[in-house]
């Protein structure tokens, strides 16, 4: 009985000597994701709120010397990218343009707060501490952007219009409920919704998942345009070419 017992103990044994972990190696941005997206959001919003419409036909020159702000760089791009909508030429430099278009920035940034319904954390007498109890929880941050701009005659430096400040917020908000959550609103969740939401009838081809190159087209003497072969072809499923 005793031999059958040592024999039972010996597979065990094996069982939890064999047992190991495993863990898996992950990082994060230094910056997170949901403060980006509150920053650009606000940007958006901002400058969704003014008229590029007048700028049309006209070569612009966009003078940034006046902004300084987080992400600056997706600031100048949005932009941009409003003027050539409107139909605006932009250009280089101010002697190139008919009208010069000066940004600044008054606030771009984020404000975060948290607040709760419960019991703190209480510590008695005799080192014992009893734990926080929370009910209910919000967690709050909020994206801020206000940017002033100014056009004025690239010529004459006579200002075109009064110009004027746009401010916008953006918002993302968590509740936690009972431990139950946490239930997100706001406008960051709003923006999240459309960017993820794809028409069922959508035609956009997705990129593929191997990588093919081919020679452009080149000009004869003759001035037509010939394909050439390709000297190289990088592909998954293909080998490599080297025929010329």
């Amino acid at each position: 009985m005793k031999l059958s017992q040592n024999l039972l103990f010996i597979p065990l044994a094996l069982c939890v000597a064999s047992a190991g972990c495993a863990s898996v190696k992950t990082s994060n941005t230094a910056r997170t994701a949901n403060e980006q997206l509150l920053v650009s959001n606000s940007v958006d919003r901002a400058l969704s709120k003014v008229d590029f419409r007048p700028l049309d036909g006209s070569r612009v020159f966009l003078q940034e010397k006046y902004l300084d702000s987080v992400d600056k760089s997706y600031l100048l791009g949005s932009v941009r990218h409003r003027i050539l909508r409107a139909g605006g030429m932009l250009v280089d430099s101010a002697d190139e343009a008919d009208v010069v278009m000066e940004l600044r920035s008054g606030a771009v940034g984020t404000n975060n707060s948290e607040t709760f319904l419960g019991v703190p954390e209480i510590t008695l007498p005799g080192m014992l501490t009893l734990p926080e109890i929370r009910f209910f929880s919000r967690s709050s941050q909020e994206g801020y952007a206000k940017i002033g701009l100014v056009v004025y005659d690239a010529k004459s430096k006579a200002v075109l219009g009064e110009g004027g400040v746009t401010s916008a917020e953006s918002t993302d908000r968590n509740w936690i409920v009972m431990g139950f959550g946490p239930f997100q609103s706001g406008t960051l969740k709003a923006e999240r919704n459309r960017a993820t939401k794809q028409p069922s009838d959508s035609a956009i081809a997705p990129l593929p998942h191997s990588v093919a190159l081919v020679r452009p087209r080149s000009r004869s003497l003759s001035g037509a345009s010939e394909l050439l072969q390709p000297r190289l072809q990088f592909s998954s499923d293909t080998k490599v070419r080297e025929d010329l």
